[in-house]
Parts: C-alpha cells; structure tokens; sequence
C-alpha cells in the first residue's frame, strides 16, 4: 500500500508542475508565433513600399525619357511609343523568368528566416 501512496502522492503533486510546464510550453509557441508574424508583416510592409516608390521611379523616368525621345523625334506619339515599347519588352522579360528572378529567391528568403527562427530557438533552450 505505501507504494501507491507514494505514486498518488507523486502525481499530486507533479500535476500541478505538470500544467505549469505545459502553460509555460504554449507561452513560448505564442510568443515565437508572434515574433515569426510581425517579422512576416515588417518584411511585407518593406516590400509594399519599395515596389510603390519602384513604381514611381518607372514612372517618372519612363515620362522623361518620352519627353526626351519625343524632342529628338519631333513627335510626341513616337517618342512615347518607343518608350511603351521598351516598358512591355521590360514586362516581357520579367514575366517569362518570374519563376527564377522572383519566385525561387522569396522561397528562399522564406526558408532561410524560418531555419534562422529554429536556430535561435534551439540556441535559447540551450
């Protein structure tokens, strides 16, 4: 009988370790979930403005140089025209090798920050 008293007794008593180990446990996977988004959404917020103000250099550069053009050309609709040209040439291009200029970098980049969360993980229980 004073054994299984002995494992009640122990029992009892690691429950409530037990569930302050488990709270503990979920505490910590919140607070890496949070860092992991808010790391997420900075990098996302970094990209939004830096394809806006990309925008507007294309933009921009695109109209002066059709100005420029459409003084040697003496023709607004050519020098315009050539530069329209040149921007879907540009398109062109980006979009037939999406998969490698944009696609596989940003897996990458994913992979990469997600490993360095794990190896800082692992690094902090150490």
């Amino acid at each position: 009988m004073g054994e299984h008293e002995g494992i009640g007794s122990f029992l009892k008593n690691s429950k409530s370790l037990l569930k302050e180990y488990l709270e503990t446990r979920l505490e910590i996977f919140r607070l890496s979930t949070i860092r992991t988004i808010s790391k997420s959404a900075g990098y996302f917020v970094w990209i939004i403005i830096s394809l806006f103000l990309l925008f507007l250099i294309i933009l921009f550069a695109g109209l002066t140089a059709g100005f420029w053009l459409s003084q040697l050309m003496d023709s607004y609709v050519k020098g315009f025209g050539v530069i329209v040209l040149v921007l879907i040439s540009l398109f062109a291009v980006l979009a037939f090798f999406r998969k490698k200029l944009f696609v596989e970098p940003f897996m990458q980049i994913i992979i990469d920050r997600a490993n360095e969360d794990l190896d800082e993980e692992e690094e902090e229980k150490i």
